[in-house]
């Protein structure tokens, strides 16, 4: 769980972070804070090409929030078949997925009221 003294903003950038080290696609924040009846406040939500680069997002943003943060997250989900990851830091969760199960799920649309930030990556 998230420890104190690091805030949501700081996991955040190191998440993202750790996608970007092993180059996920598309990534995007979605705040939850002004809705009602969410379960955290942020999702960030990226992809990878394969099943291979899925897990790597996994464990590249795993073993840089270990480092930085001393924390792991409370749940991770989905990792077997690599095509849809949830991992829960309890205030903010983490969707890792596969592009066509991204867009077949598209839970971006399902909260679509949420303020959307768009990461840019210079890759």
């Amino acid at each position: 769980m998230t420890q104190k003294n690091t805030s949501p903003d700081q996991l955040i950038s190191t998440v993202i972070a750790g996608i970007e080290d092993v180059k996920g696609k598309e990534i995007i924040i979605l705040d939850l804070r002004e809705l009602e009846n969410t379960v955290c406040d942020y999702f960030i939500i990226c992809e990878g090409t394969s099943n291979t680069q899925v897990n790597a997002i996994v464990n590249s943003i795993q073993k840089k929030v270990s480092k930085e943060h001393r924390d792991n997250p409370w749940h991770v989900e989905g990792s077997d078949n690599a095509e849809w990851v949830l991992m829960d830091y309890v205030n903010v969760v983490v969707h890792v997925f596969q592009k066509h199960i991204r867009e077949y799920y598209d839970i971006e649309s399902l909260w679509g009221d949420a303020k959307t930030t768009q990461v840019e990556t210079s890759y």
